[in-house]
C-alpha cells in the first residue's frame, strides 16, 4: 500500500515507490521468518505490484511522449 510522506527527501519521481518496495520487503514473510535478504525474496516475487510500478516509472522516464504529456500513476 503506498505511503504518502509530508516530509519526502526530493530524490526524484520514484522515491517513494522505492521507499515503500523497501518497506514492503522488509516487512515480508520471507525476510521476517525465513532469515533470506530482500533481494533474495523480491527474486522469489515479493511484492510483485510495487516492483512492477518501479518498472513502469522507469521506463516512463525514458517514453519521449512521457516528457510532453507527464508521468502516469504514482
Amino acid at each position: 500500500m503506498p505511503r504518502y510522506y509530508e516530509d519526502k527527501p526530493k530524490g526524484g519521481a520514484r522515491t517513494g515507490v522505492k521507499e515503500d518496495l523497501g518497506a514492503c520487503l522488509l516487512q515480508s514473510d520471507c525476510v521476517l521468518q525465513e532469515g533470506k535478504s530482500p533481494r533474495q525474496c523480491l527474486k522469489e516475487g515479493y511484492c510483485k505490484a510495487l516492483k512492477y510500478s518501479l518498472f513502469a516509472c522507469k521506463t516512463s522516464m525514458l517514453d519521449a511522449r512521457s516528457r510532453f504529456r507527464g508521468r502516469k500513476g504514482y
